[in-house]
């Protein structure tokens, strides 16, 4: 949920316009934000809807919802949930919205206020404690995860989540720093990082992808988005658009393969004139993935790996 925020304290959310041209906004429909972040892409779909249409937007990390735009809150046709996209399809159908929710988007990863506020522990840049979790009242710190994980599961975390080539130097390293003195604060967990893993490209930082894999498995992220992009299926209506944004290719490889899967009838009707109608593809893909033009990237550099996959409801 990549936003940026400008001097003058305006945030702009990532792909902004591409989202609202492809969840195809009704002013009358009904639009659920999974990942409201600051409210960009929830403001900008409030700004199509007329005054009987309704958006539901929920966010895990409870600053989100505590810091949201009083006018913002104050609009009749939003609902402001706390809580996991996960669970989206229990919120619906607690409100009878399944099968009539007209648009779905979510937008993936880290917000902009996460990485920039130090005490969050997501950025590698800022000094702070080693916490990275989206909702700091649940679950385990990744400090506390890191006092105790052990070596082969470590490296099966960075292996995965980060796709991190020096998973077994660091890991190592990082289990041995801990037997000197546990690993509290994200500038500790940089220093034996970048000194476990070579710098191979002056535009990345060392410490990325490992950051990446700790994050991604303290939060239960691929999980939550397998289990969102399955309910969705359930919630939408049909016409109804699904639109994602990821920033990484662990998230869209999963995205892109859920949409491609549910495009296609199943392969043993493939060819087939008389197909059952449950045998018939849930979703059609639409258009190709769609990317930050220069423009943007300039304004935001955060853009740069940001990717739109849409689909449609059948």
């Amino acid at each position: 949920m990549t936003e940026h925020f400008l001097s003058c304290g305006k945030h702009i959310p990532v792909l902004l316009e591409p989202v609202i041209q492809g969840l195809n906004l009704k002013p009358d429909g009904c639009y659920l934000d999974g990942t409201f972040g600051r409210g960009g892409h929830s403001r900008g779909i409030l700004q199509k809807l007329g005054s009987s249409g309704r958006l539901v937007a929920l966010d895990r990390d409870p600053a989100a919802i505590a810091d949201a735009p009083e006018n913002l809150k104050s609009d009749s046709r939003l609902e402001l949930i706390g809580g996991e996209f996960s669970e989206l399809r229990a919120y619906a159908a607690e409100r009878n919205l399944l099968g009539k929710v007209d648009g779905l988007l979510l937008d993936l990863g880290v917000s902009s206020p996460q990485l920039d506020e130090a005490d969050r522990g997501f950025s590698f840049r800022l000094d702070g404690p080693l916490d990275m979790r989206m909702d700091p009242s649940s679950g385990q710190s990744a400090a506390e995860w890191l006092a105790s994980v052990d070596e082969k599961t470590l490296i099966q975390v960075l292996r995965k989540y980060g796709e991190e080539p020096y998973a077994r130097p660091i890991a190592k390293a990082i289990i041995a720093a801990r037997h000197a003195s546990r690993i509290e604060t994200t500038a500790e967990l940089v220093k034996v990082i970048c000194q476990a893993r070579p710098k191979l490209r002056k535009n990345r930082h060392p410490a990325t992808q490992s950051f990446q894999a700790i994050r991604i498995f303290i939060n239960d992220e691929l999980v939550q988005l397998r289990t969102l992009l399955i309910a969705s299926i359930d919630l939408l209506s049909r016409g109804g658009r699904l639109c994602i944004i990821s920033f990484h290719s662990l998230e869209d490889r999963i995205v892109k393969r859920f949409m491609r899967g549910n495009s296609v009838e199943p392969e043993q009707y493939r060819g087939l004139p008389n197909i059952p109608r449950e045998m018939l593809p849930s979703l059609k893909i639409i258009g190709k993935p769609v990317t930050a033009d220069a423009a943007e990237i300039a304004l935001n550099r955060r853009a740069r790996t940001a990717r739109l996959r849409i689909a449609e409801r059948q």
